[in-house]
């Protein structure tokens, strides 16, 4: 349901076109002067904004002005009484999406409100979809081994079901690929993947991460905002080093997987969500169990299909597509003629021990690529995989 904000200073136009749109089924928020409007576009994310011009205190110029300057993305629509070309040009030049005269026709503002909405909407995908582009970019899984095999494997019988997955093993290794090709293979591919880091996040704001939070629900809480669970509605939540989250959290994350409800910090508002979650961690959850770090029951609700990826150590047949993917694709990204390894260079790479695992890696071949020659040989590999040492 679209979310509208009407900004003028004459009580009877406010009050008839909250009834009107109502009746349209929207949600209408009104404000009485420029001030008061601004402070609510800048706290709230409406859909579409109507806002006149003549006002005291602030006149609606302004107001539009001081809302693109906060950064402000939602379509404002401008309304006067006292309208000329003029004043409509220049509210367009400023920004706004449209200008409409008063008295306000209603099916011309009803199709201007819907024409604004569907922009709006478009803009929201069209943020969504480049995003996603942007994250898919480079996100495949690369190797040859029998691991590798087995994961891909897994990960197609896996992704097209609902069933909840834990993703285990090293840093650096591939989690997070594992995450991201089920939510491509699943039914869900078209909607958002939210990514948490919970081990990146103090554990005093993962709650207001994942649920969100009301307007003052906090000292610097100046705005309602919706947590990752609302964000990756009808999507995947990817819940990365789980084994990290805080007690509080874990029992707000098993309620929300209990219920598929969740409840913003500082409200008491039940909102349903429809969310498919995918963790994974580095730690050994039974270990973290049984010393009373992590909650059994939420390890049950998380882990209906466990799948390990393991550290490079364990696949190094997997270092040479790995490295000339790498290779290629550093190359390709800076603008540097393609390069290559000698044989011998990559049986130096394979005798490494990967503790940082593939991450390591793609570290090492861009260091090889900057410093190394156009042939990279065993010598530069034994001079840049551990410099300093």
């Amino acid at each position: 349901m679209a979310h509208i904000l009407v900004v003028d200073d004459e009580r009877s136009i406010r009050n008839t076109l909250k009834e009107i749109l109502e009746f349209e089924k929207f949600t209408v928020d009104l404000a009485e002067d420029g001030p008061a409007g601004l402070a609510k576009i800048v706290e709230n994310d409406y859909d579409v904004v109507l806002c006149d011009i003549k006002m005291p205190k602030m006149d609606g110029m302004e107001v539009l002005e001081k809302a693109l300057k906060a950064d402000v993305e939602t379509p404002i629509i401008m309304i006067s009484g006292h309208g000329n070309i003029e004043t409509a040009v220049e509210a367009i030049k400023l920004g706004a999406y449209d200008f409409i005269e008063k008295p306000l026709d209603l099916n011309r503002t009803l199709v201007t409100l819907r024409n604004a909405l569907d922009r709006s909407h478009l803009e929201a995908e069209t943020k969504t979809l480049r995003k996603k582009i942007k994250q898919i970019k480079g996100y495949e899984i690369i190797g040859e081994s029998k691991a590798v095999a087995d994961i891909k494997e897994m990960i197609q019988k896996v992704a097209p079901s609902e069933a909840r997955v834990l993703v285990t093993g090293p840093n650096g290794s591939g989690k997070e690929l594992v995450a991201r090709q089920l939510h491509e293979l699943s039914q869900r591919s078209k909607a958002p993947f939210v990514e948490v880091n919970c081990a990146a996040i103090p554990s005093e704001l993962i709650e207001s991460e994942l649920f969100g939070h009301e307007k003052g629900a906090f000292t610097s809480a100046i705005k309602q905002r919706k947590g990752k669970f609302e964000l990756a509605d009808g999507g995947t939540l990817f819940l990365d080093e789980i084994g990290d989250m805080s007690a509080s959290a874990q029992a707000k994350v098993l309620r929300a997987l209990q219920e598929n409800t969740i409840s913003r910090v500082g409200g008491d508002k039940e909102i349903k969500v429809n969310t498919r979650i995918i963790s994974a961690t580095n730690k050994d959850l039974r270990k973290e169990i049984a010393e009373g770090n992590f909650r059994e029951d939420l390890y049950h609700r998380l882990s209906v299909i466990l799948i390990e990826v393991p550290p490079l150590n364990e696949r190094r047949d997997d270092v040479p597509v790995l490295a000339n993917h790498f290779l290629e694709m550093i190359c390709k990204e800076q603008g540097i003629a393609r390069k290559s390894f000698e044989p011998a260079a990559m049986d130096a790479l394979q005798e490494v021990n990967w503790t940082g695992n593939i991450r390591e890696l793609r570290n090492v071949v861009e260091r090889l690529i900057i410093l190394g020659q156009d042939k990279i040989t065993a010598k530069d590999v034994n001079a840049y995989v551990n410099p300093g040492k």
